[in-house]
């Protein structure tokens, strides 16, 4: 018998823990994980999945208005209806919380409901039931922070968001990243008159800064209002009504009336009170746990991956980290992390689409460097009144002709990116991007067309 109760212990029933848990278990290991929450954490619960379902609903009065240059004639004005979309949200999210449940059930996991604290190396305590385990794995996410302003309280964060009872007349939304963006073109989508707050220059700063600026482009020309080099001073008004009008005061001095503030300000490491730093464990000052390359924190028998080492801060990221630990403790340790060429997509509207360095990066990092770039009306949009535009642009090496970064505003942009990532993974040259043959008449075709730098 071992001396342990678990082999593993995990804490944190999302897209990680529950990847290591099911792996752990399938490989024969004896394993325990906690949860308070609902299963699958920020990304089936109030992240990733409940966004690109909601994106989905609010492009349709794009599609529709679309239509009527194929032929199509709408006898009716579409009308939209929140709580319908809201409950068969609701309805596809229970039904992933059991697929997640019968994914450990089948890895024979053992499921412990409630808030699990860390009291030494080798010992976890779950609503005062202790447990021991040879290795603790801390996959507990993150949280989406609250700006530290007069009024915050009248706001609500990207947690909120999912839950709203109505949706709102009028909104704004503070920030600028990818959140903030998607929730912004999904309120606007579905009919709210919709403010974007941010105290840059330009939107997805940490992405290519064409993208960003593209994107601004195309998401005012949706009615998306843009207020940047600013911030919220203060939020005033009633506590009672989710509805109620706010009065949202900037700081460039200006008031806007809204029934929701939404802010999408940042996110930090669910740590607070699972007794790690009691346990010896080092962290960052916003609460990450510090690891090394094999996700081992300073008290080597507990690991951590996913948000919670505040390292990249998405789904698969979190999967792929969840596989190197278990390799290395049940398996051959076959497996290593590699942060490099991750492809993403923000599900704003238009989509963006991103994989490799930024031009900025490339050039610090080789150098001299070729850009090439296309601005183009896609073929769907030629027989509507659309007037998006579709961006596109890669980062080439001018030593090795070697392909450093693919960026894409428009549609289906994560779509497309995803098969450019593998070319990335892969090394692809501009030359053989070249010889590649397009798919005719597709938006993607523009990317093995381009011959001409522009820079």
């Amino acid at each position: 018998m071992s001396q342990y109760d678990y082999d593993l212990f995990t804490i944190g029933g999302g897209s990680g823990g529950v990847r290591a848990a099911r792996f752990a278990g399938q490989a024969g290991a004896r394993v325990g994980l906690a949860e308070k929450g609902d299963l699958g954490g920020t990304c089936v619960n109030v992240g990733c999945i409940p966004k690109k379902l909601m994106s989905y609903s609010a492009h349709f009065h794009e599609d529709f208005a679309d239509a009527a240059g194929y032929g199509w004639t709408l006898h009716s004005e579409p009308t939209f209806d929140w709580p319908a979309l809201i409950a068969n949200k609701d309805r596809e999210i229970t039904h992933l919380n059991g697929i997640y449940q019968r994914l450990l059930d089948g890895a024979n996991v053992s499921l412990h409901r409630g808030f699990a604290t860390v009291e030494d190396a080798h010992t976890v305590s779950v609503e005062g039931k202790r447990f021991t385990a040879r290795h603790i794995l801390v996959a507990t996410g993150g949280h989406p922070d609250k700006p530290q302003i007069p009024g915050s309280e009248l706001g609500i964060t990207s947690d909120d968001f999912f839950h709203l009872k109505s949706l709102p007349k009028r909104a704004v939304v503070l920030g600028g990243g990818y959140i903030a963006v998607e929730l912004a073109s999904i309120l606007n989508g579905l009919g709210s008159d919709v403010t974007l707050v941010y105290r840059r220059e330009r939107l997805l700063r940490n992405m290519d800064a064409d993208l960003g600026i593209h994107l601004a482009d195309e998401m005012a020309k949706k009615g998306i209002r843009l207020v940047f080099n600013a911030s919220i001073a203060a939020i005033e008004g009633p506590h009672a009504a989710e509805d109620s009008v706010k009065q949202v005061r900037l700081t460039n001095g200006e008031t806007v009336a809204a029934e929701c503030v939404l802010f999408a300000t940042g996110r930090t490491p669910n740590t607070r009170g699972l007794g790690l730093e009691q346990a010896g464990v080092a962290l960052k000052e916003n609460g990450a746990v510090v690891v090394n390359e094999n996700f081992e924190s300073n008290v080597p028998s507990i690991l951590a991956v996913g948000d919670v080492i505040d390292r990249v801060a998405l789904t698969p990221v979190a999967l792929a980290e969840a596989m190197v630990v278990v390799a290395r403790l049940f398996g051959k340790g076959e497996r290593v992390m590699s942060y490099q060429n991750i492809p993403t997509a923000v599900f704003s509207h238009p989509n963006v689409g991103t994989v490799g360095l930024t031009e900025e990066q490339a050039r610090k990092a080789h150098g001299e460097v070729k850009i090439f770039k296309t601005d183009f009306k896609p073929l769907k949009n030629t027989l509507s009144r659309n007037t998006e535009r579709t961006f596109m642009k890669l980062v080439v090496d001018a030593q090795t002709d070697k392909v450093l970064g693919v960026h894409m505003v428009g549609g289906d942009a994560g779509e497309v990116i995803q098969g450019f990532a593998v070319a990335l993974q892969c090394g692809a040259t501009k030359a053989q991007f070249d010889a590649t043959i397009g798919i005719h008449p597709t938006s993607a075709e523009e990317f093995v067309t381009m011959r001409t730098p522009v820079a």
